[in-house]
């Protein structure tokens, strides 16, 4: 399915003539083992990595534990239908969401304020360090890899960075951008960096990057102050507001040496 088209369009004082290309909005339903758990509105690409991604950051299922994932066109959207090992299963029986999901929404429906608001695991010791000036390469990077952005001006993306820039996902969501990236990095060589995102930095991003088990979280725009807290807790850098020229640390700064000296 195509991820953006072309639509007319009257403009006003621009002198620009002709259509728009704007980013599609469908609505995908994701299911598990015939039960539909969420409905998330998203630009309909990379559509595998989404259902991947979205298992592992909603703490629904590991790679390992999904046995096979359909995309079925329906009507209405998309169904992407994953299949889950016994363990998985049970899990999610015991963890149930239910979620209409418009693209601002990333806690939405939870049956609980205790997993709304539940603390993270730590993420995994690792070497993985950054130079500052690393740090504003990587974020500079970041627009020269969002195609889609460049056709719409209209989509989020997460990228990830381990000594370059190494993939990127886009989306009309922010939380499905970075839900893609994730199944992405889950399903190559496992490796260790850090989690670009064009978007502001709220407890549900931090969240899904510690399920990744990634060291370092860098954003254009601000967190909020519990993603902060958030983020210290799971022992995650937390870099924001962060341009070509300068950024902003608010959390584990011992991340951030002088020598470019980062280990996978």
């Amino acid at each position: 399915m195509q991820v953006s088209r072309p639509m007319p369009r009257l403009s006003f004082g621009t002198g620009v003539q002709g259509p728009r290309t704007l980013p599609e909005e469908v609505a995908v339903a994701l299911t598990f083992n015939g039960t539909t758990q969420a409905v998330m509105m998203a630009t309909p690409g990379d559509l595998i990595d989404f259902a991947y991604g979205f298992a592992l950051t909603e703490g629904i299922a590991k790679p390992s534990e999904i046995t096979s994932i359909d995309v079925q066109p329906v009507p209405n959207g998309i169904d992407l239908q994953l299949w889950l090992q016994p363990q998985a299963e049970a899990r999610l029986a015991h963890r149930r969401r239910t979620m209409a999901g418009p693209v601002g929404c990333g806690l939405c429906g939870i049956d609980s304020l205790d997993e709304a608001m539940r603390k993270l695991s730590p993420v995994p010791k690792s070497a993985f360090t950054m130079t500052a000036a690393q740090v504003m390469q990587a974020i500079a990077a970041l627009p020269g890899h969002q195609p889609l952005h460049d056709a719409t001006r209209a989509t989020h993306a997460a990228g990830f960075w381990s000594g370059s820039l190494l993939a990127t996902r886009e989306d009309v969501g922010r939380h499905n951008a970075l839900d893609k990236l994730a199944g992405h990095l889950i399903r190559q060589t496992a490796q260790t960096g850090a989690i670009l995102l064009t978007s502001r930095v709220s407890i549900d991003m931090v969240q899904k990057v510690a399920a990744l088990g990634m060291p370092i979280l860098i954003a254009v725009s601000a967190p909020t102050a519990h993603a902060v807290t958030l983020a210290d807790q799971a022992g995650i850098t937390l870099i924001a507001l962060a341009r070509p020229d300068r950024f902003e640390v608010f959390t584990h700064s011992a991340r951030l040496t002088e020598v470019a000296a980062h280990v996978a």
